[in-house]
């Protein structure tokens, strides 16, 4: 698949928002389910046209995520695929991929699905980790036809804090300004994430 400018990888796909202002946000959480914690965010952002949802996904046995709806509505939780004490190792990429398949069907259709792209890793662990977990995302939406890309670390903190190497908690506060009240660093994060590639494709926040 090619991406805006004919090259031969796959791109994000965005919707544009208007520049209405935006009023402030009311949040519920359901209970976790199956490892998975959902917190909700509705907001009256209105999209200026029909496409599929924007998912955004901070990577990693506790993977954080946001996901901006048709309606503009964005909605963002956590989810945790770490195996059982006495599972296998493969039923953490089991879980993942089915609930890849679970958003793809309540938030669908999916428009895109951006990422956070990290380049270096604390250790061989945690680079073995993300690596499966991309390796399973890349595949889900290449099945699936659903475009998605990377994003730098440094890209989406600059983005959320004017600093590429700001910390956790600066990623929090700031997703906190903006109206949103994200339960750890990994929601922060995927919200940082669904922001930047909204407004990259001049939508207003």
């Amino acid at each position: 698949m090619m991406d805006l400018h004919g090259n031969p990888r796959m791109s994000t796909i965005l919707t544009q928002l208007t520049d209405r202002p935006q009023t402030p946000v009311t949040r519920a959480r359901t209970p976790a389910r199956d490892g998975v914690s959902r917190s909700c965010v509705r907001s009256v952002r209105t999209v200026s046209g029909p496409a599929g949802s924007l998912l955004a996904l901070d990577l990693g046995s506790t993977l954080g995520w946001a996901v901006r709806l048709a309606d503009g509505t964005i909605t963002s939780g956590t989810a945790s695929f770490r195996p059982g004490r006495f599972e296998g190792g493969g039923m953490g990429w089991l879980r993942f991929r089915r609930w890849l398949d679970s958003m793809g069907s309540s938030a669908g259709p999916l428009g895109s699905v951006v990422f956070e792209e990290v380049r270096r890793h604390a250790g061989t662990t945690a680079a073995h980790v993300y690596g499966g977990f991309l390796a399973h995302l890349t595949a889900w939406c290449e099945s699936s036809g659903v475009p998605y890309q990377g994003v730098p670390v440094g890209t989406i903190k600059r983005f959320a804090t004017g600093k590429g190497n700001a910390g956790k908690d600066a990623v929090i506060a700031a997703m906190r300004a903006r109206g949103f009240a994200p339960a750890d660093d990994n929601e922060a994060d995927a919200l940082a994430l669904l922001l930047w590639a909204i407004d990259a494709q001049g939508g207003a926040q």
